[in-house]
Formats: structure tokens, sequence, C-alpha cells
């Protein structure tokens, strides 16, 4: 496994991180807040740069990347708040679609995957996904394709209408409704699908929220460099570099953590899930001690709508959650350890 990012995966980061820098700045996060409809202009920029189809296999017009190049891009997209579902689409919708795809021949119907893998890459199609038991799914407004597990199965959903979400009820009365994409799609009982989408899609929340750490960790001290107080910088007093100093250290453990889950999620090692739990909790402590310390920092200006701050700090809280709290994944890692043990 390699330890650091090689060449070409640091300059896929910075194409990544200027691209979304230019694309998504704070007045179009404001704007969409403002309810302004989201559109696909951004969309089909990621995708001209290949990024919409950075996990898709070469054959169905993708770049073939592996997780580690998701995590690189991932963790840009949460330094800038990008609203595109990127996660879902790329870290976790292609992969299932790709797997699905190759068990075609064994799988009634799984063709379909194929088209939507190279639409997918084109640009001209959006997915998300709803695993794990998940209540809602979010950008159900803007995508084509809904991966959602049933009872321990997997199946596509399309025709689902322009609504912020789909509750676990309504996917299983649209499939009730045969509002799938084949009747034949589902891929029933596949364990070794879902379990690694869900570790997936836990290493891919865990670098956005690295990405939004790093973003509020670098607001803070720029804002303790400025701001004045008893005649010098706030950045001046050892109480505020401590608690600058603590998010660091937290993000650079939470960084080394992801890198390392991406690695094995690569290689489908042995300690793929442990190491997902790992980087998720990590992650999120990390991402919950800089949303603190940059807004006690900040002090009453954090909390208004006219500083940018909340824009990162609201996407943050909401991600804790997202694929398993920290809590519950410190469970699947005391489980793993207690029952290597007694072995």
């Amino acid at each position: 496994m390699s330890v650091f990012p090689t060449e070409e995966q640091h300059a896929l980061r910075e194409m990544a991180r200027d691209l979304f820098a230019a694309a998504s700045p704070p007045k179009r996060l404001r704007a969409l807040w403002d309810g302004e409809d989201r559109g696909r202009d951004v969309w089909k920029r990621l995708a001209d740069a290949g990024l919409t189809g950075l996990t898709v296999p070469q054959e169905h017009g993708g770049g073939g990347g592996g997780f580690r190049e998701v995590v690189l891009v991932l963790g840009e997209a949460g330094y800038a708040a990008l609203p595109e579902p990127l996660l879902e689409t790329v870290a976790v919708g292609v992969p299932l679609l790709t797997e699905i795809a190759r068990l075609a021949e064994e799988t009634p119907g799984g063709a379909w995957a194929h088209g939507w893998l190279e639409r997918i890459a084109a640009g001209d199609a959006i997915v998300t996904v709803q695993l794990g038991g998940a209540p809602y799914v979010v950008d159900a407004d803007v995508a084509d394709l809904l991966l959602t597990e049933i009872e321990g199965s997997l199946f596509a959903l399309t025709d689902f209408g322009a609504e912020p979400v789909v509750t676990e009820d309504r996917a299983r009365r649209l499939f009730d409704a045969h509002a799938i994409v084949d009747s034949r799609s589902a891929v029933t009982h596949r364990p070794a699908i879902l379990e690694p989408a869900r570790d997936r899609g836990a290493v891919g929340t865990a670098a956005l929220q690295t990405g939004i750490a790093r973003r509020l960790l670098d607001t803070t001290v720029e804002y303790a460099r400025t701001r004045q107080q008893f005649g010098q910088p706030i950045g001046a007093f050892q109480a505020v570099q401590h608690q600058l100093a603590d998010v660091h250290v937290a993000l650079t453990a939470a960084g080394g953590a992801v890198w390392h889950a991406a690695g094995a999620i690569d290689d489908d090692g042995p300690d793929r899930a442990h190491a997902a739990a790992v980087a998720k909790a990590a992650a999120n402590d990390a991402a919950s001690l800089a949303n603190r310390v940059a807004l006690q920092l900040h002090g009453g200006i954090g909390f208004t709508w006219e500083h940018d701050l909340h824009l990162w700090l609201k996407r943050g809280l909401a991600l804790q959650q997202a694929y398993g709290s920290a809590r519950e994944h410190r469970r699947r890692i005391a489980a793993d350890l207690f029952d290597e043990e007694s072995r």
C-alpha cells in the first residue's frame, strides 16, 4: 500500500481543488440555500474534467480510478462544500453498478448497468443511494437513478419524482409500483456487494469531513491572525494556539486513517471494514472538534448568516450521522477486537 499520494494523485487533487473553487464559490452556495435551482452546469464541468467518471471502468468511458483517488477528490469537495453528489455517485453508486454489470451473466437483467455507467462518465446521469436502513435519501431531487437496499436486497429505482428526499417507506412503495429499471434487476442477498458499499460510503464521507475540517481550520487560523484583542491578534494567545494545534493533530490523524482505509478498499484487504470504521470515527472526531473550535474562536460573528463559516459548520454537522456515527463505528471496532480475542 502506498503511504503517500503519487505525483499523479497530487495533480488530480490540485485540479479538483481549483475546479471546485471556481465552479462553486460561497456565493453559489448561498444562492442554493435561498432555493436557487442547482442545475446540471457544474455537474457537466465535473464530467468534462473526468471526475464523474473517475471510478467508471475504462471500457465504459471512465477513468478506471481507485478509491485512493476518490478520497483525494472528496477531500477537496469537502473543502469547497461542493453540493454536487460526488460521494453518492462516484464513491458508492458507480462501484455498485460496476459489480452489477460484472455479475450480469448470473443476474438476470443486470446488463442494464452498462448503459448507466456510460451515462455517468459522460455527465448525463446522477446516482444516489440508500443503504443500511438510512431513513432518507438526499439529492433525490437531482438524481436519475436510486440504488436502494430493501431487506438485504439491492434494487434500482427510477421515476421516483423530483422531491428533496426519498424515505425508506416511499422507496418501498415505488418498488411495489414497479417503478424500477427492470423487473429482474434486483441483486438479491448480496452481502458481498452491500457491505463493501457501506464501507465506501463511510470512508468517502470521512474524506468529505476532513476537507470540511481543513477549511474550518484554515478559516479560523486566518481569522486569529487578523482579529485584534487587547492590542494584539488573538492568535498570539497560547490558549488559542493550543486549540488550533489540537484540531491540526486530530485532522492529521483522521487524514491518515482515511488514506489507509482507501488503500484497504482498493486492495480488498481483510481489514477493509475495520479500517473504514476507524476512518469514519476519526473523521467525525476531527470534524466535530474543528466545528467547535472554529465557532468558539470566531465568537458571535460565527453564528451570523453574513459570515461564510456557517456553510461549512452546517455541512459538517449533517455528515456526522451519514454512514454511521462515531459511536456506531466504535462499536464495530470493539466487536472486531473482542471477536479476535475470543479466537
